[in-house]
This record gives C-alpha cells, structure tokens and sequence, in this order.
C-alpha cells in the first residue's frame, strides 16, 4: 500500500514505520522533522494547516513517481502526529494542535476518498493515567465500552478526535480506526526501567499496569490496513502480559480493592484488554519485557 503517516518521527512512529516497510509497504512520512531510516520519503508539514495538509495528501511520495502521468493516490493514511502528553507546551495549545491537527487529517482523507484511515487515540481517554489525584477504573480489565472521561487537555483532544473520527465516518463510510494506545515502550527501555517496576508495582499504576512494545504496534498498524471493512472502531492496544512481575491477582488485592472484575483473568494477564483487537483484526503481540529481563 502507498501509506500516509504522520509523526513518524516520534518515539512510537518510528518503529511503526519500519514494520510497515518490511510489510512491503510504501511510506510518506508527514512530521516537523525528518525520519532518517532507509526507504521512507520526508515531508515536513504542520498538521494544523489545512492547506499543507491537502497540498500534501495530493503530491508526489518521491522523485520516482515523476515518471507517472499525475501523483498516485495515498491507499490509506495513518495519523499519529500529535503534542504527545501534557506538561510540553500550554493545555490549550496541546488542545488545539492535537484536535484540529486530527480535523484537518481525517478532511483531506475523506474529501480525496481515501478509504482507509487509523489515527492514534490513547490510554488516557479512561481518565487514570494524567488524573490530579488517583483514579481507579470503573471496573477491570478496562476493555473499549469504558467511559472516557478525562479531565486533562491532551486526554480531552484524544476523546474530542474520536468523536471527530465516527462522525466522519458516518457522513463517508470509510474504514475509520482508533488506537487506545497503552504506554509505548522501545526495546532499549526494557533493561532500563524495567527492574524498577518489578521492585515497585506501584510505578506503572498510572499505566493500568500495561504497556505495548512498539514493535508490536507497527504490527497492529498493519493488521488494521489489512482489514476491511469494520466502519468506525477503537481499540486497546497493549501487551497480554502486565508490565509488573506481581502476579494479576495480588495486583487487584492491592491497587483494585473494590473495583470490580467483569471476568476470571490470567495469571500475569495484563488490566487493558487486546481481546477487541485480537478478534476484530488479529492483533498478535510478539515482544515481552520476560524475554527481556534476566531472572
């Protein structure tokens, strides 16, 4: 597929591109700065502004495709460009950035009949992770009928995006996918922060105990291009596995007392479900801190 995405120079887009190139796919990447990886084309946009954006959606991916008698069309567009969390710059600019960069994306998809669009969402929409004070879920594991009711900026824009997203795909009926992306984890941070958080469960609380390798979220970008046909749908995208190594039980006795548990769970099975991904898309994560870690 010839593939749009945005911000694939940050932490979780870049390893998501490099899965996407080793699917075969081709890729323009749309961020404020380069990618240096081989085999994807750069081009630098602000999000925000909607002309850049369709001037963009409607160009040329590389010097090779001058050799065509007009610009191929993008098969899908992939959009995770955003001010990534809060405490970066003012609320109210990581507001108005995040949701008006994801207005302006999902517009030009739509108008050039773009059929497939995945944005990224985030964890944060159930409320818990930039929380004043502490929140507990609702009830555990936290699967997408959660509420999402956040009361930080960046959380907001996330749940302002999603209610952009279904209503663009209502009005066009293209695939439209959210991903409730967990706590993005690069495989140099393993041997980094991990000990900690076996040591200290009480670290990831803010994380739902979860957390997603971000090689493995390149893999659910893909399965998401593979799929068609879904409409309008989010997903929790996390690891099976919790990113504690207390046992899940000895975890709700601890930070869960009194939420409820809609179901009987796995040992270590982690607190955000996949179950939605891995039945709607195939979602199959492959990398784990436990092969990580020694002991």
């Amino acid at each position: 597929m010839r593939v749009l995405f945005t911000g694939g120079s940050g932490k979780a887009g870049r390893h998501a591109i490099e899965h996407l190139l080793a699917q075969g796919h081709r890729v323009l990447n749309v961020d404020k700065v380069p990618l240096d990886l081989p085999g994807v084309e750069n081009r630098i946009v602000d999000i925000t502004d909607a002309g850049q954006v369709h001037d963009t959606m409607t160009s040329l991916a590389g010097f090779d495709e001058l050799d065509a008698p007009r610009p191929p069309s993008f098969d899908a567009v992939v959009h995770f460009a955003a001010i990534p969390r809060i405490l970066m710059t003012s609320d109210n600019e990581c507001f108005r950035v995040n949701t008006l960069g994801t207005y302006n994306i999902i517009d030009a998809a739509v108008r050039l009949g773009i059929r497939k669009i995945v944005f990224a969402s985030s964890e944060t929409t159930y409320g818990i992770c930039f929380a004043q004070g502490e929140r507990k879920p609702d009830y555990i594991p936290v699967d997408e009928d959660h509420p999402t009711v956040p009361e930080d900026s960046y959380a907001m824009s996330k749940v302002v995006n999603e209610a952009t997203a279904r209503s663009f795909q209502a009005r066009s009926g293209v695939d439209i996918y959210g991903l409730r992306i967990n706590n993005v984890i690069e495989p140099h941070e393993y041997a980094r922060d991990f000990p900690a958080f076996v040591k200290d469960p009480a670290l990831r609380r803010r994380n739902i105990f979860a957390y997603i390798d971000a090689r493995d979220l390149g893999h659910m970008v893909d399965c998401c291009l593979k799929t068609d046909g879904l409409g309008y749908e989010v997903f929790n995208v996390a690891n099976d596995d919790s990113s504690v190594g207390m046992p899940s039980a000895e975890v709700a006795a601890r930070f869960y007392d009194g939420v409820p548990v809609t179901r009987e769970m796995g040992e270590y099975e982690s607190f955000y479900s996949n179950a939605k991904a891995r039945r709607l898309v195939g979602f199959a994560p492959k990398h784990g801190w436990r092969d990580q870690i020694d002991g």
